[in-house]
């Protein structure tokens, strides 16, 4: 037996195994369905020797030097700032919507007409709701309001999510800012960059630990189950009395006892071109345009030299469980959190399960919010022995 079992070998899954290993002194078996470590941040070299993310684009980002230092021990960084373009009226702009972005899409007259309303309504630096532009009485900031939402949000949120905006919870409107600034990076944070020998490998670091062991290619219900009898977990049969660490779907765990989650999934279409760059920025975003959401250039985010290039189409779909569907994203409509909190309660009737990460918890994670949740759970909980 071991002292603790993490279903998982994803970054949170990671992080909390590294952390119960060293700090511990404690023996953790990660149990991962798929056939490789590193979760939805799994990159490896295709075939024509181009560093890509299997599961599209991921770039750190944070502003808590802590998390960044820590996962520094593992890992050197490839320094990177983000940008992404829309294509938006038959011409690529800078996303976030900002400032520059106004001059690429309206007059310069409008667009410094607009520029001056958005000076005296806010302070630069300001990131503002495009439904707070909507309710202005200034009719530059309704007008841009309305053109942001209408070229910039609201097709690409149906063909994301399959669901209209007001169906969706206000978390995921505010993901799309208007910023009040000439900054055309993505994101903002003081840390930004993708470790210089990929997720991989920092994963792979951090499960370097002598208490550690990985089992891949299974599925955690072939191991692992909940006697609903007595609210006990199950470990090849017997009892098991450490703490287990799940960053799966709850819902499955749970056997589906009050029905299925909703998710979104995505296919990724993979292109090697015969040219050095296909784009200028990392990211390229279609609200309204074709059937995927956006192109991804890997090259932009690695800042790997290669005379060829590898892009990747998005194409959102519905997730079909047991179909090979991979749960990307949480539908956080509020039906669906009423159900989540179904689940959330059932688990907290198994003293020594610990609900970590996106799927486990049913919310968006960034990925240094998910390091920052696992260290947390480790240290208020798992380290302290607290239930």
């Amino acid at each position: 037996m071991f002292d603790c079992i993490v279903v998982g070998a994803g970054l949170a899954g990671a992080v909390v195994a590294e952390h119960i290993a060293r700090v511990l002194k404690k023996t953790v078996l990660i149990i991962e369905q798929r056939h490789h470590i590193g979760g939805n941040a799994y990159d490896y070299y295709n075939e024509d020797g181009i560093l890509i993310h299997s599961y599209g684009p991921h770039i750190f980002h944070t502003n808590n030097r802590d998390i960044w230092d820590y996962l520094s021990r593992y890992n050197q960084w490839h320094f990177y700032n983000h940008r992404v373009l829309g294509y938006i009226d038959g011409q690529t702009v800078p996303l976030p919507f900002n400032l520059n972005t106004l001059y690429f899409l309206f007059t310069q007259k409008k667009a410094e007409s607009i520029e001056d309303s958005l000076n005296k309504a806010y302070t630069i630096g300001d990131q503002v709701s495009i439904f707070e532009l909507k309710k202005q009485k200034d009719p530059n900031l309704q007008l841009l309001g309305d053109y942001v939402f209408n070229n910039v949000y609201l097709n690409y949120t149906v063909k994301q999510w399959d669901k209209n905006p007001d169906e969706l919870n206000p978390s995921v409107v505010r993901r799309v800012p208007v910023r009040i600034s000439r900054d055309n990076r993505y994101f903002r944070d003081r840390f930004q960059g993708t470790p210089e020998g990929g997720y991989t490998q920092l994963v792979s670091s951090l499960l370097e630990n002598k208490y550690i062991k990985v089992l891949l290619n299974t599925n955690c219900k072939e191991v692992l189950r909940v006697d609903p009898n007595s609210n006990k977990i199950l470990f090849l049969g017997s009892e098991f009395s450490g703490r287990l660490i799940y960053t799966g779907k709850i819902d499955e765990f749970l056997d589906y006892r009050f029905g299925k989650l909703p998710y979104r999934s995505l296919d990724f279409r993979f292109k090697t071109l015969n040219k050095e760059y296909a784009f200028e920025a990392g990211s390229v975003n279609y609200p309204n345009d074709y059937a995927f959401t956006r192109i991804t250039e890997y090259k932009h985010l690695t800042g790997q030299k290669h005379p060829r290039t590898t892009i990747a189409e998005e194409y959102p779909k519905a997730y079909k469980t047991n179909s090979g569907d991979i749960p990307y994203y949480p539908i956080l409509t509020k039906e669906n959190l009423q159900l989540y909190e179904k689940y959330k309660k059932e688990a907290q009737k198994l003293d020594n399960l610990y609900l970590l990460g996106r799927l486990a918890e049913y919310k968006y994670y960034n990925m240094d919010a998910v390091v920052e949740a696992a260290i947390k759970l480790f240290t208020e909980r798992l380290m302290n022995g607290q239930s």
